[in-house]
């Protein structure tokens, strides 16, 4: 494709995007249960038009646009009231929870270095409940990670094995609040406990928990502690597109004081150009989300965030007992969030998506790690207001005809081929020949996706992300 000769009409150009849009989620429908936390149409007017205010304004110089800083200070300000932090937790806006904790982690690395610069390479200790986000700092950043487990029956981080995982090269341990597979909070007052103790920085991924847990709390919900309020707590990420229903993307890190938040900071006058210092990854952005999370942030209210966590947390509740009354289903774990994981001993639970799929849902697939099994997820937002019963009723029909689905002998043969394969056996025509099998071919998708899922499920960790990797690499190619 080619930049057109002549202009389109505005006309032309909206239609073409409108058409784009023809098989995405009909998320304004509330039959999508991930990814949309919708307020509604007023809260979604307010913030487009605060976005269209700053869209053009520039992050990267705030003393080139004031305003930005003003925006900044207060959304951060508001963000330290809610986690309880005193007058020296500082912090700064991101554009989502993956630039929130590469921040965190990247604290955490220099902090480490700066004190202990022969020690060898940085650690974080990671449960493996959280955040795919801190691997992909890890990466990034060349921390390595130590995983720990969790318990079995709760979910939850397991203290001791955190314990045990402590070496002198630790810069940071991970607690979730809560964890997005699972919807609980991790024990983080005995882990950041065990952080203090070493002097070891405890980050609290609130990611998707911070915001909404303070409203459960206030409504009687029993919500341990996991915020500025517990010694110990060095750093906590905080989105504000998810249960604070600004739009994408908008975040916050804050740390427990600006000596800690120094080591977060990037400055630069090592060239001919103008010098650069970035509190956060980005450099040029645009205001609009800002604005846009300030905006909504004061039109809600605390009042308002307070009617929408009722409503949440009753329809939380009618999913979580209606759930339990479909004898094929169970809960791995009662949530203390809208985050409600679902598995089956009885029945595939990927043909359970495939046919809520048929029926205009959509759930979200996990597939099974260290003994957990595989599930799916629901993540419950004002827009599902209502819907609790209807959808219950579909996922019992699903349930009846998942039932008469076969199990997968793809996924059988494939687990019999790969399932004891090493990484460096993974070639190019191992992955293609995988793709081909589990029907994959190009950018498509097949319309049911069980027996993929299937196939992901049983075979090596490694295995599916080189599959994963390879199927986005095949997606994003420029049209012709």
């Amino acid at each position: 494709m080619k930049i057109p000769s002549k202009a389109l009409s505005q006309e032309e150009l909206f239609a073409q995007l409108e058409s784009f849009r023809q098989n995405d989620l009909k998320w304004r429908e509330g039959r999508a249960w991930g990814y949309v936390y919708d307020a509604g149409r007023e809260v979604e007017d307010v913030a487009k038009k605060a976005f269209m205010m700053y869209l053009s304004e520039n992050g990267l110089d705030p003393t080139s646009f004031p305003s930005l800083a003003i925006l900044e200070n207060q959304i951060v300000s508001m963000a330290r009231d809610h986690l309880h932090g005193d007058e020296d937790v500082v912090g700064n806006f991101t554009s989502g929870g993956t630039e929130s904790i590469i921040l965190a982690v990247k604290t955490a690395r220099d902090r480490f270095y700066a004190m202990k610069p022969d020690a060898g390479q940085a650690e974080m200790i990671l449960p493996i409940s959280a955040h795919a986000a801190f691997y992909k700092a890890a990466h990034y950043l060349g921390v390595k990670v130590v995983q720990t487990a969790i318990d079995p029956e709760t979910k939850r981080a397991d203290v001791d094995a955190v314990r045990a995982a402590i070496t002198d090269r630790t810069a940071l341990i991970v607690g979730s609040a809560t964890s997005y597979a699972w919807g609980v909070v991790d024990p983080i007052e005995e882990i950041a406990k065990v952080a203090q103790e070493h002097g070891i920085l405890c980050h609290v991924d609130g990611c998707i928990g911070g915001f909404l847990l303070q409203y459960y709390r206030r409504l009687g919900e029993d919500i341990p502690l996991f915020d500025f309020r517990v010694p110990g707590v060095t750093s906590i990420s905080m989105d504000l597109h998810k249960y604070a229903f600004a739009p994408k993307g908008a975040s916050v890190v804050l740390h427990r004081n600006k000596d800690l938040r120094r080591y977060q900071i990037f400055a630069c006058a090592s060239w001919t150009g103008y010098s650069i210092i970035n509190t956060a990854v980005q450099s040029s952005k645009s205001g609009g989300p800002m604005a846009a999370a300030w905006a909504v942030m004061n039109f809600i209210g605390d009042d308002g965030y307070m009617r929408y966590a009722q409503e949440v947390l009753d329809e939380q509740k009618k999913l979580v007992a209606g759930i339990k009354a479909i004898k094929d289903l169970n809960l791995p774990v009662e949530p203390q969030m809208p985050l409600i994981a679902i598995d089956s001993d009885t029945v595939g639970v990927f043909h359970v998506i495939d046919e809520m799929k048929m029926k205009g849902w959509y759930v979200q697939p996990q597939l099974s790690y260290q003994g957990h099994k595989p599930c799916f997820h629901l993540l419950v937002s004002p827009s599902h207001r209502g819907k609790a019963e209807i959808f219950l009723e579909d996922l019992a029909s699903a349930v009846e005809l998942a039932k008469d689905q076969p199990e997968s002998e793809l996924a059988a043969n494939v687990k019999e081929m790969f399932g004891q394969i090493t990484p460096d056996q993974i070639t190019e025509d191992v992955l293609q020949g995988m793709l081909g099998m589990a029907g994959i071919q190009g950018d498509g998708l097949p319309e049911r996706m069980a027996e993929v899922n299937e196939v992901l499920n049983s075979i090596p960790t490694a295995l599916v992300e080189r599959l994963l990797t390879e199927f986005m690499n095949d997606l994003f190619t420029p049209t012709k």
